[in-house]
C-alpha cells in the first residue's frame, strides 16, 4: 500500500539531499540541554529522542523553516496535540513489540500471527486518528499539509476498508479464545521439562480451586493420580490471589511470580536453570497451540498474507517525530502561562535582502532557557546581541558570577532550539543556521590526568577548531585559564586570531581583560578585524547581568570592589592610623 510514496516525515525533509552532523554529548551538556530535556519529557526514551533531534544539525535554512512552521502549527492547535497523545499506547506497542523488531526465524506460529493482527489493528487506529486530527485543521506548514495528504491517501487506499473488515472479523474470532488447558511434565526437582496443550476453551476458568487441588494433591499422596490421564476436573484459582504451592507465596519461594494471567508470559519470565529444556517452553506451546488451532491459523495466514506489503513502520516511525513537537509545545505552553516571552525563529540564508546589513544573527531580548527553572520572568535580565562582519568574535569579560557563562550558553541554546524548529527564548531571533555548534568548557578532573589541565584544554581546542568551518558557532568558556596569565594570554591570542581567519562566529568569555583590550585595538592590524569587546556591565558594586559592546572595564570594576571592601591604598592606611 505504501509503495511509491515518499517516507512520512515532519522533521527530515529532502532526505535524499540533506545530511545532518551530530553534535557531541559535551555540547549538549555544556549548554544545559540535557537538564532541560528532563523537564520537557519524563520518559528517558523520549528525552533521548528529543536530544538526538536537537544535536543533529544541518546549515540548510529551508529545513529550519520547515520545522519551525510545523511546530508553530502544532502549538496553535492544542486539540491536535491532545489527540496525538492518545495514540501513544498504540504506538508504544508497535515500536516495542512490532514486526520491525521480529526476526524472520520468529515469524511462525499462532502467537506471531495474532501479534501481527494486533499490529495491523493498531495501525488502523493510528491512521484513523492522525487523519481525524489533521482533516479539518487550518494548517499553514508545508510539513503538516503534506502529511495530511499522505495520510489521506492511505485512508482512501482501496485496500484500507477491506483491511478494516478483515481485521475486525479475525479479531472477533481470536477474541473467542479465552483460556487454554496446559499439561506439564516435571523432573525430580519439580521443574517443568515438557509441556503440552490439552484444550483451547471459549470460556475463561472461573475462580475456583484447581491450583489448590493440585497443592493438596502434593500434600496428600492419595490424591496424586496413578496415571497421566486427566480426570476432567476444572477447578481454578488465579495466581494473583496470592495463593500458591504449599500455601506460600510463589515470590517467597522463587523470587518471582511463576504464574500470571498469561501462562506463556509467565513461563517466559520464570527463572529456571539452564539445560533442563524449560526455556523452550514458549515456542513448544506455540507449536502445540498452532496445531490445535489449525483452522484459525490457516485463516489468519491467508488474510494477513494479503496485507504483507503494508509498511507499519512508516507510521510508527512518524509518531516520535510528532511526539518531539508535542512535548516541546506542552513545555512552551507552560512557560507562556508563567509569563515567559518567546518567539518563532527566522532562518535566513545570509545572502540577499533577507539578511539585513550582512548580519548572521540578530537576537533581541534573549535569555538563557535554564533560568526558567530558577528565576521568574519579572526578575530575569534579557539582552540583545548580533553577529556580523564587524562582530564575528566576541571577547566577553566581566565580574566572576556576573552572567558570562549564562550568556554564552544562551547563544548556543538559541541556535540548537531554532534549528530544531522550536520557539526560542527571545523577542526576535533572525539567524543564519550553523553547520555545527562546538563548546570548549572546563573539563572534568578525570579527563586531565594524562595531559594535565592545560594540555587537555589545548588538545581539545585543536580538535574542535579542526572540525569547525566558517559556518560554525564556537563557544569558549574561560579557555586556557588553568595556567599563568602570561601563558594563557599567549595561547588565547593565537587561538582568537585563527578563529578570525577561519571566519566562524564565536563567543569567548574570559577573565583576561587584556586579551579583549589588545585584540580589539583598531591599530593592531588586519589579523584581528571582526573581534569585538563585549562586557557584562557593572552598576556600582552590583552585577547587572546586562551585556553591551564596550572596552573591558576590569580595572574600574576592581577599583569598585576594592573600595567596597576597604582594600584601597588609602583605606588600608586609614585602618592603621
Amino acid at each position: 500500500m505504501s509503495s511509491g510514496r515518499a517516507k512520512l516525515t515532519i522533521l527530515f525533509p529532502d532526505q535524499d539531499r540533506i545530511t545532518y552532523q551530530p553534535m557531541p554529548d559535551e555540547t549538549v551538556h555544556d549548554l544545559g540541554l540535557d537538564t532541560l530535556c528532563q523537564k520537557v519529557a519524563s520518559d528517558p526514551k523520549e528525552q533521548a529522542m528529543i536530544l538526538q533531534v536537537l544535536r543533529s544539525l544541518t546549515p540548510d535554512p529551508g529545513v529550519a523553516r520547515f520545522r519551525a512552521d510545523v511546530f508553530d502549527d502544532l502549538f496553535r492547535h492544542p486539540e491536535i496535540r491532545e489527540k496525538l497523545l492518545s495514540l501513544l499506547d498504540h504506538v508504544k506497542f508497535l515500536n516495542d513489540f512490532g514486526a520491525v523488531r521480529r526476526t524472520s526465524e520468529e515469524s511462525i506460529g499462532v502467537w506471531d500471527l495474532i501479534h501481527r493482527l494486533d499490529e495491523l489493528r493498531d495501525y488502523i487506529t493510528t491512521v484513523e486518528a492522525i487523519e481525524g486530527c489533521l482533516k479539518d485543521a487550518s494548517l499553514q506548514s508545508e510539513g503538516l499539509r503534506r502529511l495530511r495528504e499522505d495520510i489521506h491517501a492511505i485512508w482512501e487506499d482501496s485496500g484500507f476498508d477491506g483491511l478494516k473488515r478483515d481485521i475486525a472479523s479475525l479479531q472477533a474470532t481470536t477474541d473467542s479464545v479465552k483460556s487454554v488447558t496446559i499439561g506439564l511434565n516435571l523432573n525430580e526437582r519439580f521443574e517443568p521439562v515438557q509441556a503440552g496443550l490439552v484444550s483451547v476453551n471459549s470460556k475463561p476458568f472461573s475462580k475456583s480451586s484447581l491450583l489448590q487441588h493440585f497443592a493438596e494433591s502434593l500434600v496428600r499422596r492419595d490424591q496424586v493420580q496413578p496415571t497421566e490421564a486427566w480426570n476432567g476436573s476444572m477447578n481454578w484459582q488465579p495466581a494473583d490471589s496470592g495463593r500458591s504451592f504449599l500455601g506460600e507465596k510463589v515470590s517467597e519461594i522463587t523470587g518471582t511470580a511463576v504464574f500470571m494471567r498469561n501462562p506463556l508470559l509467565a513461563m517466559t519470565m520464570s527463572h529456571v536453570p539452564d539445560g533442563d529444556g524449560a526455556r523452550d517452553l514458549p515456542r513448544t506451546m506455540d507449536s502445540a497451540l498452532t496445531h490445535l488451532l489449525s483452522g484459525l491459523v490457516k485463516k489468519l495466514r491467508e488474510v494477513l498474507n494479503r496485507y504483507a506489503a503494508i509498511s507499519i513502520r512508516e507510521v510508527s516511525d512518524l509518531i516520535p517525530e510528532l511526539l518531539y513537537y508535542v512535548r516541546w509545545a506542552e513545555y512552551w505552553e507552560k512557560r507562556k502561562q508563567e509569563g515567559w516571552p518567546f518567539c518563532k525563529p527566522e532562518a535566513v540564508s545570509g545572502e540577499g535582502p533577507e539578511s539585513p546589513a550582512r548580519e548572521t544573527m540578530q537576537a533581541r531580548s534573549f535569555y538563557n532557557l535554564r533560568l526558567t527553572l530558577v528565576e521568574s520572568p519579572a526578575t530575569t535580565v534579557r539582552n540583545d546581541l548580533s553577529f556580523g562582519e564587524r562582530q564575528r568574535v566576541y571577547l566577553l569579560t566581566g565580574a566572576n558570577r556576573g552572567g558570562k557563562t549564562t550568556v554564552t550558553q544562551a547563544i548556543g541554546q538559541l541556535f540548537l532550539l531554532a534549528q530544531g524548529g522550536l520557539y526560542v527564548p527571545a523577542d526576535r531571533f533572525v539567524y543564519v543556521p550553523a553547520d555545527a555548534v562546538r563548546t570548549h568548557f572546563p573539563a572534568d578532573e578525570d579527563r586531565t590526568l594524562d595531559l594535565g589541565r592545560l594540555g587537555e584544554e589545548c588538545s581539545r581546542f585543536r580538535d574542535l577548531f579542526r572540525q569547525c568551518t566558517e559556518k560554525s558557532l564556537l563557544l569558549l568558556n574561560e579557555s586556557f585559564s588553568t595556567t599563568s596569565f602570561e601563558e594563557g594570554y599567549y595561547i588565547a591570542t593565537d587561538a582568537v586570531r585563527a578563529i578570525l581567519r577561519r571566519g566562524m562566529r564565536c563567543i569567548y568569555n574570559t577573565h583576561m581583560h587584556k586579551l579583549a583590550l589588545d585584540l580589539t585595538d583598531p591599530g593592531r592590524g588586519p589579523d584581528t578585524e571582526g573581534a569585538c569587546s563585549l562586557i557584562v556591565r557593572s552598576e556600582g558594586h552590583q552585577r547587572s547581568f546586562r551585556i553591551e559592546t564596550a572596552p573591558p572595564e576590569g580595572s574600574s570594576y576592581a577599583r569598585d570592589i576594592a573600595e567596597k571592601y576597604g582594600v584601597t591604598y588609602e583605606e588600608l592606611l586609614k585602618s592603621n592610623s
